[in-house]
């Protein structure tokens, strides 16, 4: 294996309107015909995920929960670790007592539960992601693991929240993925020791991998990648972080920098 192409979904590979370009739709199809490798990484449960594959008739391995939950073409699991329960069961109460503006929601591989399911928060969540909650808490997980929590926050106390929960559970990897959501996972958790995982099962090169994204969760695997690029819709901070740009996701940000690169 040499090139291998990491996509994250929301604001990368889909564009505002939640459709894949017709041209990026291309250059996914091209990477196909040359037998490159395409892994859609993204914070999502594989129920918000398995419906766009579905939709544009591409079948890939994905990388789920920010890269707690790693699933080859045939949905098998190559990889998963989530939080404890029980530790879970203790974010969920600190977040509860102290009555943060947020609707929180609880994954375990594909299982979704929320505090209330007519909350507007959730209820947009659902239609963006096209799955469906239940109402419910930390108990009502079958597995022993919490893949993820989500913070669906107000836009203006994510960061204090985001400080607050960094503060309290230093043990959990704790990051934004966009101006009003927040993803806690297990400490060490994130997009780029995903790819690092998926290196040594499949033996191919971090240098050689391609790596799209627009958010904090995706910076550190935009800067492990041999070629990271941020979207041209990323938040301006970012901007300067990383070295590699592209166009952005109304405008087939993936397709032009596939094309600069001759991959395509």
């Amino acid at each position: 294996m040499n090139t291998i192409v990491f996509s994250d979904i929301d604001g990368t590979l889909l564009n505002p309107e939640y459709k894949i370009t017709p041209l990026t739709e291309t250059a996914i199809k091209k990477l196909k015909e040359k037998d490159i490798p395409f892994v859609i990484i993204s914070a999502r449960s594989p129920s918000g995920i398995y419906p766009i594959l579905e939709e544009y008739d591409f079948k890939c391995p994905i990388i789920s929960y920010s890269g707690g939950l790693i699933l080859d073409e045939n949905k098998n699991v190559l990889f998963h670790k989530g939080i404890k329960k029980e530790n879970a069961g203790k974010i969920i109460d600190f977040i509860e007592d102290r009555h943060f503006d947020l609707a929180w929601c609880i994954y375990s591989l594909d299982e979704w539960f929320v505090k209330d399911k007519t909350d507007p928060r959730i209820i947009n969540e659902e239609a963006e992601v096209k799955a469906y909650a239940r109402q419910g808490s930390v108990d009502c997980i079958t597995g022993g693991e919490v893949s993820k929590i989500l913070c669906i926050c107000n836009p203006g106390e994510i960061l204090d929240i985001e400080r607050q929960l960094k503060e309290a559970f230093p043990d959990c990897s704790i990051v934004k993925s966009s101006d009003s959501l927040l993803e806690i996972m297990e400490k060490g958790i994130t997009k780029a020791a995903a790819i690092r995982t998926l290196s040594s099962i499949w033996d191919f090169k971090l240098s050689d991998a391609i790596a799209f994204g627009d958010n904090y969760n995706d910076a550190e695997m935009l800067e492990l990648a041999g070629h990271g690029f941020l979207m041209g819709n990323a938040p301006d901070e970012l901007k300067k972080r990383i070295r590699l740009h592209t166009l952005d996701n109304s405008h087939d940000g993936i397709y032009h920098a596939l094309s600069e690169l001759k991959i395509i």
